[in-house]
């Protein structure tokens, strides 16, 4: 026999499904009395979006939306909805990340299952603990709007249990920890790991690094439900803490949500442009200056860009870098005498898809050098000869710089062959075909890099703005460990540019007055 309440979730359930306009003339229709209960559905499908929705409407709409916290919201949507993620969040200090995912995403997720556990895990047990004290009181002021209620016996911060729900003998609710504690007969749906490290002196020790990582793959890892996700917020204090070591060994388990307080990639995840702050409305470009000029570059770097540097270089040093930059533009002001790009492309199979190293460089009369662009990326040999030129064309660059160790002189063809399609297309400006020079890098990679760092330690060269994947694989790389792609072609071009007297191809002098009036 149907009930008046079977027929009034039936009724309830076929509102839900109707789209939003629909619902609207429902309500414009409806009775007042209808309207009300019509107005507690709406509230309760706009918690339901999200834990950002569900922020808006329990704060009316004073805790604030952004695009950044709309990546945050959506990934704990997929996890409700029943994916299983490892996502690792880096952003700037009070850009909201914690609140939204150490406080309203979990208050959001018990609401959605409150059979499930949450864990959260910080450097300190106090400050995971401030976590689970909010999300518990939370839930004791608006447990008849948020339709879970704490268990009677159950009231401290650390770890609190849900009532459970009507039939089911599975009972949810949330535990917090100190990173490095233990967690002996805790487990999770949801496992939450907010700032493994306190700072950069704790990242910066060998044997704190070992202990967490430890800690989170016999401890933490091993609490896991079936079918459990993972949060992962971490600054990056040290190129080896637990987001490092994580994206080392296990790269593809991992959906990196990286929001750098300045967008410093083509392949930003909100598709900024380079150099557009993170929540511009909050922190514009004049507060964030103000910041960087305060914190320093470490702290800004690690802090804000989630790019962990070393206090100095190994072959670079910072300071040769940061001290030389000029603004780009400045760049017009300034004749090159030549132009040159270079290309770092993959070695053996080229036309696989790889990184190339893209970089192009110039010099003045003066003598001083200047990096112009890094554009390199993944790329197949389809692609990167077509780059290359391109990026030629665009500083009518009067060479090409490419290596010649991998596949004979197929770098040369692939160029060649670009050059010639852009040209039938008639994309190259009537511009003659840079002249190709090809190295063959049978120097040790230290004996090729130090001449060109030692024109940087005398203020010779200048970065035209800012490039930092580029810059952060010259001071981090060390004698002996894999090439940096970017860093290559940049040497590569740079020593092509070194020499006064490399005009062209090997030491001879072009022929086709392309340098004309470039001195």
């Amino acid at each position: 026999m149907t009930t008046a309440t079977d027929r009034q979730a039936e009724l309830e359930a076929k509102y839900r499904s109707l789209p939003a306009d629909q619902r609207r003339r429902v309500i414009a229709r409806a009775r007042p009395e209808t309207r009300i209960k019509l107005a507690w559905v709406e509230r309760q499908m706009a918690m339901d979006r999200s834990p950002g929705a569900l922020a808006a409407v329990l704060t009316e709409g004073r805790e604030k939306q952004a695009a950044h916290l709309d990546m945050i919201d959506s990934a704990f949507r997929r996890i409700a909805a029943g994916e299983r993620l490892q996502v690792m969040l880096t952003c700037p200090p009070r850009h909201g990340k914690s609140q939204r995912a150490s406080r309203w995403g979990p208050l959001w997720y018990l609401r959605r299952h409150p059979e499930h556990r949450v864990m959260i895990a910080s450097y300190g047990a106090d400050l995971a603990d401030d976590h689970g004290r909010w999300v518990r009181d939370q839930l004791r002021e608006y447990s008849s709007v948020l339709g879970i209620k704490l268990h009677s016996a159950s009231h401290a911060a650390n770890r609190f249990d849900l009532e459970q729900k009507r039939g089911s003998s599975v009972r949810g609710g949330m535990v917090t920890a100190g990173v490095g504690g233990g967690l002996t007969g805790k487990g999770f749906n949801l496992g939450i790991i907010d700032d493994p490290f306190k700072g950069h002196d704790d990242a910066s020790s060998p044997a704190q690094r070992d202990r967490i990582w430890e800690w989170y793959r016999s401890v933490f890892f091993t609490r896991r439900a079936s079918k459990a996700s993972i949060i992962l917020i971490n600054t990056r204090w040290h190129e080896d803490d637990l987001s490092g070591r994580l994206l080392k060994h296990e790269p593809h388990r991992w959906v990196q949500i990286d929001l750098p307080a300045l967008a410093d990639s083509t392949t930003d995840p909100l598709h900024r442009e380079v150099g557009e702050p993170l929540w511009p409305s909050e922190y514009g470009l004049d507060e964030l200056a103000d910041i960087r000029e305060s914190v320093g570059e470490r702290v800004w770097y690690a802090l804000y860009q989630q790019k962990p540097r070393p206090l100095e270089g190994g072959v670079w040093k910072w300071a040769w870098i940061t001290s030389n930059r000029i603004d780009p533009k400045a760049w017009p002001g300034i004749t090159p005498t030549r132009v040159i790009v270079a290309v770092d492309h993959a070695g053996g199979d080229s036309l696989r898809n790889d990184e190339v190293g893209l970089v192009c460089a110039a010099r003045d009369s003066e003598g001083d050098l200047y990096v112009l662009d890094d554009r390199s990326r993944t790329m197949g040999a389809d692609t990167w000869g077509t780059e290359v030129c391109r990026l030629a064309i665009e500083r009518q660059a009067d060479a090409i710089v490419v290596e010649n160790n991998f596949g004979g002189d197929m770098a040369k063809q692939i160029v060649t062959q670009a050059w010639r399609a852009l040209a039938q297309d008639g994309q190259t400006n009537r511009l003659l075909m840079p002249s190709i020079i090809e190295v063959h890098a049978k120097q040790g990679k230290r004996l090729r890099a130090e001449p060109i760092a030692q024109l940087y330690s005398r203020g010779l060269v200048h970065h035209v703005g800012e490039f930092t994947e580029l810059e952060g694989q010259m001071v981090t790389w060390l004698p002996g460990m894999d090439s940096p792609d970017r860093m290559d072609a940049a040497v590569h071009a740079l020593t092509e540019l070194a020499d006064p007297s490399r005009q062209g191809l090997g030491t001879e002098h072009y022929g086709d007055q392309r340098l004309r009036g470039r001195r």
